[in-house]
């Protein structure tokens, strides 16, 4: 196809783009941080195999396999000097796919970010010779146009965006992959950034990476898009996760079959797939839009939206209210409160900027509500907010409030972490959760480097060992920690049993309680129950309240880990706002009044900050266990806290 018939199409069109490369090469067996760019020389049958797949699977357009071949980063590999063979040698492995295939498919060039989210220590400009030595190859093979994919920073792509008017006048197809909804990671608004795109000369403005379907039109559906604009979307198969060792990502075809149609509502002209998308989400979308012209984009009505203003100031000098409790501190652990009462523990997320003062007021109203400790995640999703040692320091000595913080093995090496750890005895903060945590990459910085010194198993035993006196290193410390140690709970897994038995080493490690994943339906209760109630220490049963149809889509369809029934989704079908957390309540309170019979912990995980929601269920937790004013429960046999009851 000639150049020029690109931009036509998409007039008139609705454009199946093709899914991911790397991702869909992991799964075929090539490792992590190999040089999958590399495998268009060594291994061509394979990459033009991958483009066959998709075209049979009904993309119409397709991406070279060039999206990092550029000198800096073949440089890591040793292979700066064949940066223009490895995007020629991409070209035409594309098109003999096409050939193969036997069917029309535009070729476009993928040349992806250099600044790839890293902390920037050199002026953008420097970059600009590295862009033109690759685009310059790729233009000359004869691609389509060229695809500037996974640009976190605006401003980087306005730089590449004025180069490649420079260099041709083939079709631009410049994508953004935003930390979160509406904004870049370099502070601009995404309608800002779709405004300076297209007056730098983009023929397609969109996004694509970092974000799954909703999330990606939840941007949509906040943005004015300038008029005339074409849009592209390829969204990640929703976000990704660890899953029995391996990384996985969990949108199913059919889900993104759906998105697809909510896409085109939305004036998509050009719709693909990234991480974790395979052909088969790629033959899903194309069935879906099988035969169905382009919607004309109808921009959102922003005057009471103020994605465009600037958040408030920060406040400085915030003076927390003083604290009086009306009842003493209870000094038990909340494993020796398990052992005797039903005990609840809420998740509240720490803020991603520097205003705490909601943070502390939420706090406050869910330790009024009866928590027994409030649990602070480590940077979950591999997302930036504020240190939950700092934060738990401060609930202890300003409020009395009992913290649990959540340890992660990413960010600290060994040294930091054993630091860390010796912080929190300083502080008096005991109780912890030991968790792998998120990589890095699929976070808001994805330059950052993921550590993983230990795994969770290994932290568990040298924590453990703190309490023996005795540093990771096996030296004496002259003192002994006194930590509880809990471990996490994945019951949606495709080897429950498996993962019982990865349960009880971690338990064998050290662990004294296990927080799960949360839980919306009474059949994963009685799995559970079922599954744990020989070992010999508390689970905490995980409950997060749903918060509109939408949430429950995301949940179930991109988050890993986190599975919904169908009956779950077709309550909070059609809900939004208040009617909707209102159900979501609902439904949480008749799961927990199944909880309570057979688990005397309870997790609960406050959703987008609704901590009034989590405190309800605290209080109704309480009152209907009887012991809202710490009277004890004394119904099961402590030295094994989950066996003998029934539903």
């Amino acid at each position: 196809m000639t150049f020029n018939n690109l931009r036509e199409h998409l007039q008139q069109h609705v454009v199946i783009g093709d899914g991911a490369m790397a991702t869909l090469l992991y799964q075929f067996g090539v490792p992590v941080g190999s040089c999958y760019e590399e495998l268009n020389l060594t291994h061509p049958a394979l990459i033009r195999s991958v483009h066959e797949a998709y075209i049979r699977a009904g993309a119409q357009l397709i991406e070279t396999n060039t999206f990092r071949v550029n000198r800096e980063v073949l440089t890591r590999f040793g292979l700066e000097q064949k940066v223009g063979e490895i995007n020629r040698t991409a070209v035409k492995v594309a098109q003999e796919a096409v050939a193969v295939a036997e069917k029309n498919a535009f070729i476009i060039g993928s040349m992806g970010s250099i600044l790839a989210g890293r902390v920037r220590t050199e002026p953008l400009v420097s970059y600009r010779s590295l862009y033109e030595e690759q685009a310059s190859a790729l233009l000359e093979s004869g691609v389509d146009g060229i695809m500037l994919e996974t640009f976190e920073d605006l401003e980087e792509l306005l730089l590449v965006l004025e180069l490649m008017l420079s260099l041709t006048d083939r079709p631009i197809l410049a994508h953004l992959a935003t930390p979160q909804v509406g904004r870049t990671r370099d502070g601009y608004t995404v309608t800002r950034s779709f405004e300076l795109m297209r007056k730098a000369g983009a023929d397609v403005i969109g996004l694509n990476c970092r974000l799954g379907p909703t999330e990606m039109l939840r941007t949509l559906e906040q943005t004015q898009v300038p008029e005339g604009a074409l849009l592209s979307i390829f969204p990640n198969a929703g976000r990704s996760g660890f899953v029995e060792g391996k990384l996985s990502f969990k949108s199913s075809p059919e889900y993104f079959a759906d998105y697809a149609l909510r896409l085109r509502d939305e004036g998509v002209r050009l719709i693909g797939g990234c991480c974790g998308t395979t052909p088969d989400h790629i033959r899903a979308i194309a069935q879906a839009l099988q035969e169905l012209s382009p919607i004309q984009r109808v921009n959102p009505d922003l005057k009471e939206n103020n994605q465009d203003k600037e958040k408030d100031q920060v406040r400085f000098h915030i003076q927390p209210q003083a604290h009086v409790k009306a009842y003493t501190k209870d000094q038990r652990t909340i494993i020796e409160r398990a052992q005797e009462e039903h005990t609840v523990i809420v998740e509240f997320d720490s803020p991603k900027g520097l205003n705490t003062e909601d943070f502390f007021n939420g706090c406050q109203a869910l330790d009024s509500a009866g928590a027994a400790a409030i649990t602070l995640a480590d940077n979950s999703l591999a997302n930036v907010r504020m240190s939950n040692l700092a934060l738990g320091a401060l609930l202890k000595e300003r409020y009395d409030i009992e913290p649990l913080l959540h340890v992660a093995c990413r960010d600290r090496n060994l040294i930091g972490q054993q630091s860390h750890l010796m912080g929190l005895h300083a502080l008096g903060i005991h109780q912890i959760l030991v968790i792998t945590g998120d990589p890095s990459r699929y976070g808001d910085l994805p330059g950052a480097s993921s550590v993983f010194d230990s795994n969770s198993f290994e932290l568990i035993r040298m924590t453990k060992q703190l309490n023996e006196g005795l540093s990771f290193s096996g030296q004496a410390m002259n003192h002994s920690a006194q930590f509880i140690v809990g471990t996490a709970f994945n019951p949606y897994v495709r080897n429950f049993e498996t993962a019982i038995q990865r349960l009880e080493r971690k338990i064998e490690a050290g662990a004294d309680f296990v927080m799960t994943q949360p839980v919306y339906d009474g059949e994963t209760l009685q799995k559970i129950y079922e599954g744990t109630k020989h070992l010999p220490i508390p689970v905490f049963v995980g409950i997060m309240p749903l918060t509109s149809q939408r949430n429950a889509e995301f949940l179930h369809n991109e988050v890993p880990g986190i599975s919904l029934t169908e009956e779950a989704l077709q309550r909070m079908s059609g809900l939004k706002g208040e009617k909707a957390r209102q159900e979501g309540i609902a439904m949480s309170k008749e799961l927990l009044d199944q909880a309570v019979k057979v688990f005397n912990g309870i997790y609960l995980i406050t959703p987008f900050n609704y901590y009034k929601m989590t405190a309800e269920l605290t209080e109704y937790v309480l009152n209907i266990c009887g012991n809202s004013n710490g009277e004890k429960v004394e119904f099961y046999d402590s030295a094994c806290p989950n066996k003998n009851r029934s539903f």
